[in-house]
């Protein structure tokens, strides 16, 4: 399977300046790795803090329920 690095580039709100922007196979190999989750499981102002923990991610759908995936 190819990458689609153009359409993932549309959904990808990491900010962080890597190599693995919008490669969305190894941005999720790699979080995985380091027992996080990547960005695009964030909302904008939290994915900003780069705090990719799941316990971070918890904290934030037991506030609002993952509103901002609406």
């Amino acid at each position: 399977m190819e990458c689609n690095k153009d359409r993932n580039s549309q959904y990808c709100n990491c900010s962080y300046p890597c190599s693995k922007h919008a490669v969305c196979c190894d941005c999720l190999h790699y979080h995985r790795r380091m027992g996080e989750l990547p960005a695009c499981y964030f909302p904008d102002n939290a994915e900003k803090t780069y705090d990719r923990s799941i316990d971070y991610f918890i904290s934030l759908w037991e506030k609002d329920r993952g509103s901002w995936l609406n």
